[in-house]
């Protein structure tokens, strides 16, 4: 009887010893909702929605302690529909994020699989299409930056530094896997951020060539958000918290070459307006704010103003969002969000909230969410 005692006693100590140095986690995110749209394709709209701020996911994340403040980790991240059941990012298994890699406490990070870029890693967390507080509907036209991560990038290594007193740098790779073609659907990005007391700045920068191209084991495949032959992404922003409340600013600019295609957002154009086959040109100004207006309830907005120009058309996009949000606890909320998006009447160009289900037929579009979400 003793020997059992001791036997189930040194066995409990060495699981714990184990479970000290590794450990493996499964967490997830679950957001639906009821959106209301005044028009989609000149009719107005009731639907089910999934991921109307932050995209439905589960997930797998693990790391292991090698010693000397190295450890060996790895990130595996499902996207799925709520409403549907089915699976997100064209169907992946894994479509949010796959990787594995090395971290040290001296030197940073280096990762390797499906990540995002530098500019959703850096500039991303200072607009609120790329936080929890309006997401997915508050994108900026045709999510034409990445912020709100349309695509990952694959074949990806990148590298993360550590905190050096409040500034971080980073930067990613994604070959195109085809031999002779080196160049034919690479992706580059970088990007650094600063952090003092309540300030935070961010900039990055990205290069696509030839994104969605014929080369579809490249670094960005079917989720591409644009075809073209080069599209350079570059954005800079700051936000400052003081007491319950967040302000913020950004700006950012996407340069296509080469423009042959357009993703899921092709629905923006109307029938009076070609596709470009040469170049076109995006810039966003975004100025946002949020605040706590107790430890449950907070409110959050921001204005976008899109200056573009499409093959000779230059539309002008005002898009007003605003949310409340209520946490009901430390992992249930609900929430109500609204989106105006209005472009220049002449343009040729209809309205196209991200995330809706369908372009307006007309210059402007409202969409109006009450949704749910759990974190476990």
């Amino acid at each position: 009887m003793k020997k059992t005692l001791m036997v189930a006693a040194l066995t409990g100590v060495f699981a714990t010893a184990a479970h000290a140095q590794s450990s493996v986690t499964l967490y997830g995110l679950i957001d639906a909702g009821i959106t209301y749209t005044n028009n989609q394709h000149g009719h107005s709209s009731w639907q089910e929605t999934s991921g109307s701020i932050n995209g439905s996911r589960w997930g797998l994340r693990g790391a292991e302690d090698l010693g000397g403040g190295l450890k060996a980790i790895f990130t595996l991240e499902n996207g799925f529909n709520i409403a549907n059941g089915k699976l997100g990012q064209g169907g992946r298994e894994f479509g949010r994020q796959a990787f594995v890699g090395l971290t040290s406490d001296q030197f940073g990070a280096v990762t390797l699989g499906r990540q995002y870029d530098s500019v959703v890693d850096y500039v991303g967390p200072l607009s609120l299409t790329g936080t929890q507080y309006g997401g997915t509907q508050f994108a900026h036209p045709f999510d034409n930056d990445n912020l709100n991560n349309s695509f990952r990038v694959n074949n990806a290594i990148k590298y993360q530094s550590v905190n050096y007193g409040g500034f971080k740098f980073g930067a990613t790779y994604g070959f195109s896997n085809a031999a002779g073609s080196f160049a034919n659907n690479r992706e580059y990005s970088a990007g650094a951020s600063y952090n003092w007391g309540g300030l935070n700045v961010a900039a990055a920068y990205l290069q696509l060539n030839n994104g969605g191209s014929t080369n579809t084991g490249g670094a960005v495949s079917d989720d591409f958000t644009f075809a073209a032959t080069r599209q350079q992404t570059w954005g800079a922003g700051a936000n400052y918290t003081f007491g319950p409340a967040t302000a913020g600013i950004l700006y950012t600019q996407t340069n296509l070459t080469g423009l042959t295609g357009i993703g899921a957002s092709a629905s923006g154009f109307s029938s009076g307006v070609t596709l470009p086959s040469n170049s076109a040109h995006f810039q966003n100004f975004e100025v946002n704010g949020r605040y706590a207006l107790t430890p449950a309830l907070s409110l959050a907005g921001s204005y976008t103003y899109t200056r573009a120009s499409l093959n000779g058309v230059r539309p002008n996009y005002n898009q007003f969002n605003l949310q409340t949000d209520y946490a009901l606890s430390k992992r249930t909320d609900v929430y109500l969000q609204g989106v105006y998006q209005r472009v220049n009447e002449g343009s040729g160009m209809v309205a196209n909230i991200n995330g809706v289900g369908g372009a307006s037929a007309t210059n402007s579009q409202v969409a109006v969410t009450a949704g749910l979400r759990h974190r476990f």
